[in-house]
């Protein structure tokens, strides 16, 4: 299927249809993609698409409700049988947090033939701890470390630079590529100015840790923010935390976003079992 067809045929069906017109294009296309485009963390390739953790671990940032339905949804199997699923549809790293589960999870995982190989560190602790979980983060087998956008942006609103950046100095010295999160559009272009050593940065479409908001003019100025950093960017919540049909959240991002960014996008499988697919053929065939 090529991309002009795919998008003249998902365009002939209404928003309140998106679901149907992005089900028979992909009935229509082979049951996997036939190549996913890569992009550079550093010296680490990845796909363009790499599949994110929040859901497995109940961050829905919709409600409590949601949070646990995920949570008791997502048992050790059924986690393990999504990342067999992303690897067999072209996806080669998932991003997520060091915590004992996910570090004992992936171990199991790996060493019962588990295909997908690239794990990508979200380092989520305390201050006092960072330093501590990015060295258990590296000891896990991670392939490469970011700080969380909660954990960076704090850094920089109390202007403590020195820390953040040893931070980074630490992944580096243990030769891993770097990066930072953020949900502050200003946080990538204040850490380049700062010239932070940096590989890679992950960038939220929305910046609701300060605004509160999930509309169009927040991913506008994050897609601004963005273009300017020259290092891969790797934007998550494209789909605003599940609030926009798929179809049209990665059709925006990919069309804003430059050939060397990707995008990091969760699935609740409980949703529907065929999510990772889904996403794995918007990124081929509309890149």
């Amino acid at each position: 299927m090529k991309r002009r067809m795919f998008l003249k045929t998902s365009g002939m069906v209404g928003a309140a249809a998106v679901a149907t017109g992005a089900a028979a294009c992909l009935d229509a296309a082979e049951k996997k993609p036939k190549a996913m485009p890569t992009i550079k963390l550093g010296t680490l390739e990845v796909s363009r698409l790499v599949l994110g953790s929040n859901p497995f671990w109940g961050y829905s940032h919709q409600s409590g409700d949601r949070d646990k339905e995920m949570r008791e949804y997502h048992t050790d199997e059924v986690i393990a049988k999504v990342l067999d699923e992303a690897a067999a549809n072209g996806i080669t790293a998932l991003a997520s947090p060091p915590d004992k589960r996910w570090v004992e999870l992936y171990a199991r995982y790996l060493a019962g033939g588990g295909k997908l190989k690239i794990w990508i560190a979200q380092c989520h602790g305390p201050p006092e701890k960072m330093e501590q979980e990015i060295d258990y983060a590296v000891k896990g087998g991670a392939k490469a470390v970011f700080i969380q956008g909660a954990r960076a942006e704090q850094e920089v609103g109390r202007k403590n630079f020195d820390m953040l950046r040893r931070w980074v100095e630490r992944i580096k010295g243990a030769g891993l590529p770097a990066g930072t999160a953020a949900h502050w559009p200003e946080v990538p272009g204040e850490l380049e100015k700062r010239k932070f050593p940096t590989d890679f940065y992950f960038q939220c479409f929305y910046n609701v840790s300060r605004v509160g908001q999930w509309g169009s003019a927040e991913r506008e100025t994050a897609i601004a923010a963005i273009r300017k950093i020259d290092k891969p960017v790797v934007a998550y919540k494209i789909l605003g935390a599940g609030r926009l049909p798929a179809q049209a959240a990665f059709e925006y991002a990919f069309a804003k976003l430059r050939r060397k960014d990707g995008v990091c996008v969760g699935i609740h499988r409980g949703d529907a079992v065929d999510h990772v697919r889904q996403n794995a053929l918007y990124t081929e065939l509309l890149t």
